[in-house]
């Protein structure tokens, strides 16, 4: 049986070692994961607690101090996500089958520093981190919803335009304080020309399309088409699900043998829905922040003065 090191208690020699990854990543140019985080369970009330999927983003560690990790701002299509300072994250450090799990909060943006910064967000450095072997992020009793999105195959790539448009004004409906349902939008009528649908779990968000986790029974239909029909569910606090085609850019095999397929969003039969698209994952992200915000006042409002 393999010994300890005399001195070292169990939880340090798991995760003494996460710093000097994260310095690496840093080195390399490369990037850690982070969602919104719910808030706490137990401490608020249960109705503040987002009952829909959690997003996680991948962004570039643009540097590190001993009390900060500074990171690209995310993108989604050309717009800047807003996180104002304050609000609690969950994030993933990984390199290989090595992945550690932490909160942390915004502290604010980047200002100045090294030239060739991008536009950023100040983390604060965790204290504490935990070590996990799974995909998913999960920190204490806060494990992130990674989506499951439908896929189709697409057999034609302008047959997108009539469910593109019917989804484009569903929403606009909806903001205007109409009753919709996602369900309005499914029908034959205006679903593109496609072939079998099968699911996916969404792994990432990116500047301009998503990672998807592919399970190995449905890699082969990634394998014998390149162009996809995605529909990616927000409920309850949208009811108009994320609609939009994309191409397949990269693939690979990870460890638990399931294929991580990258997909750029492909808007060229119908530009305008770029915007409406941003539009669905930039207010569902203010959505999860006010989640926090309600929460954190409902805190302050309870505790003595």
């Amino acid at each position: 049986m393999r010994k300890r090191a005399l001195g070292v208690p169990a939880s340090r020699s798991r995760t003494h070692d996460w710093r000097r990854l994260l310095e690496q990543i840093h080195e390399r140019g490369g990037a850690i994961e982070f969602a919104i985080a719910h808030p706490d369970r137990g401490e608020t009330d249960p109705s503040l607690h987002a009952k829909g999927p959690d997003l996680v983003w991948r962004v570039r560690v643009l540097d590190l101090t001993t009390d900060e990790i500074m990171v690209e701002r995310p993108i989604t299509l050309g717009r800047e996500v807003q996180i104002e300072a304050g609000i609690e994250l969950v994030g993933a450090i990984a390199i290989g089958q090595n992945r550690w799990t932490f909160r942390t909060t915004i502290l604010g943006d980047v200002v100045g520093g090294k030239a060739g910064y991008a536009p950023g967000l100040r983390l604060a450095m965790p204290t504490e981190v935990s070590r996990s072997t799974r995909r998913r992020i999960r920190v204490d009793t806060q494990a992130v919803t990674l989506p499951n999105v439908e896929i189709w195959p697409l057999l034609d790539p302008k047959s997108v335009i009539p469910a593109e448009r019917a989804t484009e004004l569903a929403f606009e409906a909806w903001k205007s304080g109409e009753s919709i349902s996602g369900e309005d939008l499914f029908s034959d009528a205006v679903m593109p020309v496609v072939g079998p649908m099968f699911t996916a779990e969404l792994a990432n968000l990116g500047g301009g399309g998503v990672g998807l986790i592919v399970n190995h029974d449905n890699a082969a239909a990634v394998g014998r088409h390149r162009i996809f029909w995605l529909r990616l569910s927000l409920e309850p606090e949208i009811p108009i699900p994320v609609c939009a085609s994309g191409k397949v850019v990269h693939t690979h095999i990870d460890s638990s043998q399931q294929t991580y397929v990258g997909i750029a969003f492909d808007f060229s039969f119908n530009l305008p829905h770029q915007s409406m698209v941003a539009s669905q994952i930039l207010g569902y992200i203010e959505q999860q922040q006010e989640l926090q915000r309600q929460a954190r006042d409902q805190r302050d409002a309870g505790r003595p003065g």
